[in-house]
C-alpha cells in the first residue's frame, strides 16, 4: 500500500523530504489546514501533490493563471499521474469531457481558476464528488495588502461555504509580509493551521544592482557572456519591451516577448516559445511569469526597477528554481522612480475598491517603492535586506551578492549627516530630497529661491562637499532611518526619533555619540557578476560533453512530446547522470528526479546515451 515515502520515491523520485515539506504532507493528510509559505523552487507543490494522491477523494488546486495550470497537469501527466485542470482555454467539448472524466473518478487532482468555482457546471460536479482537500496556490492573492491581489480570489471562501462536507484547506505562497500572512488565514477560514515557514533565502542566487547609463549596452554585455543560457528581461512598460525585444532581434538573439498589448493567440505561442526552448530569451513586463515552472532560467534581469520588494523578489526568484547557480540583476535609473510613481498613481481604475480604500493602497504602495528604491542604493548586504524586509534576520554578509563581494572603504560622514538633518528640522520639515540637498549645498536654483532656504541657517553648510556625495549620504540617512520620506504625491522629508538623538547628541558634543559610516567602494562597480567559469562548470558536472549530449536528447524527447525539455528532466537531474554515469536501472532510480515512471517512459534512452558515452572513452 503507498505512503507518503513510496509516493515521494516512485512518482516523484525523490529519497527524502525537503526541508518543511513532510510537516505540511502530515498535517494535511491528519486533516489539519495547512499554510505553507516557502520560496520559490523549494518544492511547494509536492506538499499537496502527495497528500492529494492518498486521499480518497478529489483534490482541488486554485491557481490564477492559465499557464501554471497547464505546466503542471502537464508535469503530473508525465509521472504518470492523471490530472486536469479547468479554465477558460478549454473548448466547451473539451470541458464537457474533463467534467464526464471527472464525474467518473478520473481524476486525482483537478485544477481550476477561482472565476470556475461557482459556475453552475462545476458546483454540479462538486456535489457528485469527494472533495478531500481545496489547495489554494499564490495564496497571498487574496490579500489586499498583496503584491498580486485578485478579487476573483475571494470567491474561494464563498465556494468552501457551499460544499456539504468542509474538507481540508492547505495555503501556499512563496511571498508574504506578516499583514498578508494574517489576511491568509482570516480571509480563508483556516482552523488552527499548521504553519510552515522555510525562510525565504535562496543561497543559489546571486544579487546585483548596476547603475548603467546605457542599460542596452549593458544588457548586449551580459547577453555575449552568457551564450545559449536561458533569462528572463522583465521591463515596466510595453513600450521599453519592445524597444529592448527589438533591439536583441536585430543582433540575431532568439528572443521572445509578452506584455497585455499583445493578441492572446501571440502571448500563449511566445510563451511556448520560451518554456519549450525555441526562444531562450524572454523580454516582458510584469505581466508574465506568475506559476510558470521552466527550472533552467540561469538569469533574471530587470531592466527597469520594479514598484516593490514583494514583486521584485517574486520575480528575481523565476531564475534557479533547479537550485544550480543563477543571477537576478537590477539596472536602475532615477527616471524608474518617476515611471513606478505614475503607474502607482494611475492604477485607481480597479472597480471593486472604494476611493478610501484605493488611497489607503496609494500610501502603502508609495511607501514600499521606497524600500524598493533603498535596495538599489544600499551598501549593505542584498541578500540581508530583502531578507529584513520579510521579516527574516540574520548575517548582514551572505557572500553572494554584489556587495558583499565588493571592496568598501568606511567613510565617518556624521558630521555632514548633523548638517543635513539640522536643514530639515530648521525648514519644519517642509521640503523635498532635491530641495534640501541643494540648500545644504548652496546651492542658487529656483526652488531654493522660492522656498526662502537662503535664510535656512544651514545654507550652504556643506558647500564643500559634491552633490553627488550629498545625495550617497542622504540616501545613507534614508535606509538607515534617520530620515524617512512621506508617502504622498510631493514627497516630504521628514525627521526620526532617530534622527532627533542624533541631532541632540551632536550638539551637546555627548560621550558616545554614535557615528554614521558610509560606506563607498574602492573601485568602480563590477561590470559582472562571479558566476561559475566554464572550469568549475565542467567540474560539477564532470563529463561536460556527456551533459550536451544528455541534452540535446531531452530536447529531442520533448519535441516528440510535445512537452517542455525541463518536464522531461531538469539540467540538476542531468548533471547528476553525467557526473554519475548510471549503468543500471538501480543507479538510474537513486538519481534525484527520477521515479519508476519517469524511468519507464525515458530511463532507457539516456542509460543508452550514457553507456555509448562510456565505451567510447574507455570508462568502466
Amino acid at each position: 500500500m503507498d505512503n507518503k515515502y513510496t509516493v515521494l520515491k516512485n512518482t516523484f523520485g525523490y529519497d527524502a523530504f525537503r526541508e518543511g515539506q513532510e510537516a505540511l504532507v502530515d498535517s494535511a493528510l491528519s486533516g489539519r489546514d495547512v499554510l505553507g509559505i516557502m520560496p520559490t523552487g523549494a518544492g511547494k507543490s509536492i506538499c499537496f501533490q502527495i497528500p492529494a494522491l492518498l486521499f480518497a477523494g478529489i483534490t482541488i488546486v486554485v491557481s490564477p493563471l492559465i499557464s501554471l495550470m497547464k505546466d503542471q497537469v502537464a508535469a503530473l501527466n508525465q509521472l504518470g499521474v492523471h490530472a486536469a485542470y479547468i479554465n477558460s482555454s478549454l473548448t466547451e467539448g473539451q470541458y464537457r469531457k474533463a467534467m464526464e472524466l471527472a464525474r467518473r473518478g478520473q481524476y486525482k487532482i483537478i485544477y481550476v481558476a477561482p472565476e470556475r468555482l461557482l459556475t453552475e457546471a462545476f458546483q454540479l460536479l462538486v456535489r457528485d464528488v469527494e472533495i478531500s482537500m481545496v489547495a489554494v496556490d499564490e495564496a497571498h492573492c487574496i490579500s489586499q495588502w498583496g503584491q498580486d491581489f485578485r478579487p476573483s480570489y475571494l470567491k474561494i471562501v464563498e465556494f468552501i461555504e457551499m460544499l456539504p462536507k468542509r474538507p481540508v484547506i492547505a495555503a501556499y505562497t512563496a511571498t508574504a509580509t506578516k499583514q498578508v500572512k494574517e489576511d491568509i488565514v482570516c480571509i480563508l477560514g483556516l482552523r488552527q493551521p499548521t504553519l510552515v515557514v522555510t525562510g525565504y533565502d535562496r543561497k543559489n542566487l546571486y544579487f546585483a544592482v548596476k547603475k548603467a547609463k546605457d542599460k542596452k549596452a549593458m544588457l548586449l554585455k551580459h547577453l555575449k557572456e552568457n551564450g545559449d543560457k536561458s533569462g528572463i528581461i522583465y521591463c515596466n512598460t510595453r513600450k521599453t519591451v519592445e524597444e529592448v525585444w527589438q533591439s536583441l532581434i536585430a543582433e540575431g538573439y532568439p528572443a521572445t516577448r509578452y506584455h497585455a498589448g499583445l493578441s492572446d493567440g501571440e502571448r500563449k505561442q511566445n510563451q511556448d516559445d520560451f518554456i519549450y526552448d525555441v526562444k531562450p530569451l524572454m523580454v516582458a513586463t510584469n505581466a508574465f511569469g506568475m506559476g510558470i515552472d521552466k527550472s533552467n532560467v540561469r538569469y533574471v534581469i530587470h531592466y527597469n526597477m520594479p514598484k516593490d520588494i514583494e514583486s521584485y523578489y517574486q520575480e528575481a526568484g523565476r531564475a534557479g528554481r533547479d537550485g544550480e547557480p543563477a543571477e537576478c540583476l537590477l539596472y536602475y535609473a532615477g527616471q524608474d522612480v518617476r515611471v513606478n510613481e505614475f503607474l502607482i498613481g494611475t492604477q485607481g481604475e480597479n472597480s471593486e475598491l472604494d476611493g478610501e480604500e484605493l488611497e489607503l493602497i496609494k500610501e502603502r504602495d508609495l511607501e514600499r517603492l521606497r524600500k524598493m528604491t533603498f535596495y538599489c542604493f544600499t551598501n549593505e548586504c542584498l541578500r540581508d535586506y530583502i531578507l529584513r524586509y520579510f521579516g527574516e534576520y540574520g548575517g548582514n554578509y551572505c557572500g553572494n551578492c554584489e556587495n558583499c563581494l565588493k571592496e568598501f572603504e568606511d567613510i565617518d560622514v556624521t558630521k555632514e549627516a548633523f548638517h543635513i538633518i539640522r536643514l530639515v528640522q530648521a525648514s519644519h520639515e517642509r521640503y523635498g530630497i532635491n530641495a534640501v540637498l541643494d540648500a545644504v549645498h548652496g546651492s542658487d536654483t529656483a526652488k531654493v529661491r522660492q522656498f526662502g532656504l537662503k535664510r535656512n541657517p544651514e545654507y550652504g553648510s556643506l558647500k564643500g562637499r559634491t552633490l553627488v556625495r550629498l545625495r550617497q549620504i542622504l540616501n545613507d540617512l534614508l535606509v538607515k532611518g534617520y530620515l524617512f520620506l512621506t508617502a504622498n504625491d510631493y514627497p516630504i522629508l521628514k525627521m526620526t526619533d532617530l534622527g532627533r538623538e542624533l541631532l541632540d547628541s551632536y550638539a551637546r558634543e555627548a560621550e558616545g555619540l554614535h557615528s554614521i559610516i558610509l560606506k563607498l567602494p574602492k573601485e568602480r562597480e563590477q561590470d559582472k557578476a562571479p558566476k561559475e567559469g566554464k572550469k568549475e562548470e565542467a567540474a560539477r558536472a564532470s563529463h561536460p560533453d556527456l551533459f550536451e549530449l544528455l541534452r540535446k536528447r531531452r530536447y529531442e524527447l520533448a519535441q516528440k512530446d510535445h512537452v517542455p525539455p525541463y518536464i522531461i528532466f531538469s539540467d540538476k537531474t542531468l548533471r547528476e547522470m553525467s557526473a554519475l554515469l548510471p549503468a543500471t536501472k538501480e543507479e538510474m532510480l537513486a538519481i534525484n528526479g527520477i521515479g519508476k515512471v519517469k524511468y519507464e517512459r525515458y530511463g532507457e534512452a539516456f542509460q543508452g546515451i550514457v553507456e555509448e558515452y562510456a565505451r567510447s572513452r574507455g570508462i568502466k
